[in-house]
């Protein structure tokens, strides 16, 4: 478990080198939801996601001895771009596993930010597979996309900003493996108990959302085109806090993808990607309801979406 504690001084750690990204009021979708609405545009991050919170308080924990063995990660793209870049940053040297079919300019983008990629999986599932061998094999430390505390508290960073800005009554974040929404929840909840945290996955990849259900970390297989949201289990350390905190958590289709994505672009000018979006989904179908008066922000998380997807989806 993380405390708001571990996420207050991951701010002061990540202080300087990340961006405070901007709280957007939607007019569009205060008015279509009858409620005031906000959007945490987390896309104009660095590297384009929120992931570089993480990343950043995780590689300042290592030793001496642990940087000079470098570091290794397993991501569809957001994580892997956000670790590259980051041990760029420190000197370090950085070994990303991904998967054969993960999309090419996030590949490139990684390579782009000097670490090696290895891509001999064929798929998220046996991508874990593959990077439990390579991080035996040399050594290196792991920083894990979801489930390593410092890097949930880092992801918590982007709660506090939210919280300076708007005082909200409901956070709806897109989930994956449960990193990002982790830390949101602890820290929302460590300063406004009485605030309702919602976690928004795909029908097609239901990694937190089936955990939750089992009261534990089960397997998926992850088919949703939201690739960001692609994780074949959620963390136990993401259960643990989302079943104690009372995170909520709701499903959306992927034609719902589609329409939010759509709805975003035209509305507000960003140019999230599909798993980014999932948070607004919910609220544009009415999956999430929220009380007249009451102030919801969704988290838009990432903005690295390929063209011929943005194109293909716009054009539908």
């Amino acid at each position: 478990m993380i405390s708001l504690d571990d996420v207050e001084r991951a701010a002061r750690t990540i202080a300087g080198r990340v961006h405070r990204t901007p709280l957007l009021g939607s007019a569009s979708l205060s008015e279509r939801i009858g409620t005031p609405a906000f959007l945490k545009a987390e896309l104009f991050q660095r590297t384009g996601s929120f992931k570089v919170r993480g990343a950043l308080n995780r590689l300042a924990e290592l030793s001496d001895e642990e940087r000079a063995r470098g570091v290794i990660t397993i991501s569809a793209g957001n994580h892997a771009q956000a670790v590259a870049w980051a041990a760029r940053e420190q000197g370090l040297d950085a070994l990303v596993v991904m998967w054969q079919g993960a999309d090419a300019l996030k590949v490139a983008a990684t390579r782009g930010y000097g670490a090696t990629v290895d891509q001999e999986a064929d798929g998220p599932g046996s991508a874990f597979a593959r990077l439990d061998v390579l991080h035996a094999e040399t050594g290196r430390t792991l920083v894990h996309p979801f489930n390593d505390p410092a890097v949930m508290a880092g992801q918590g960073t982007v709660a506090l900003e939210i919280l300076e800005d708007c005082e909200p009554d409901v956070v709806v974040v897109s989930v994956g493996g449960g990193g990002l929404v982790s830390g949101v929840v602890t820290a929302v909840k460590g300063r406004r108990p009485d605030a309702r945290v919602i976690g928004v996955e795909p029908e097609l990849s239901t990694a937190l959302h089936d955990a939750l259900e089992a009261g534990h970390s089960v397997p998926v297989t992850p088919r949703s085109a939201a690739d960001a949201l692609s994780a074949p289990f959620a963390g136990d350390n993401a259960v643990k806090i989302g079943t104690a905190l009372g995170l909520e958590s709701v499903l959306v289709t992927e034609d719902e993808l589609f329409d939010a994505f759509r709805w975003v672009y035209g509305r507000t000018k960003l140019a999230a990607e599909l798993g980014a979006v999932a948070g607004v989904a919910a609220l544009l179908t009415g999956k999430v309801v929220v009380e007249p008066g009451q102030r919801v922000v969704a988290v838009v998380s990432g903005g690295n979406i390929a063209p011929k997807q943005a194109a293909a989806i716009l054009g539908s």
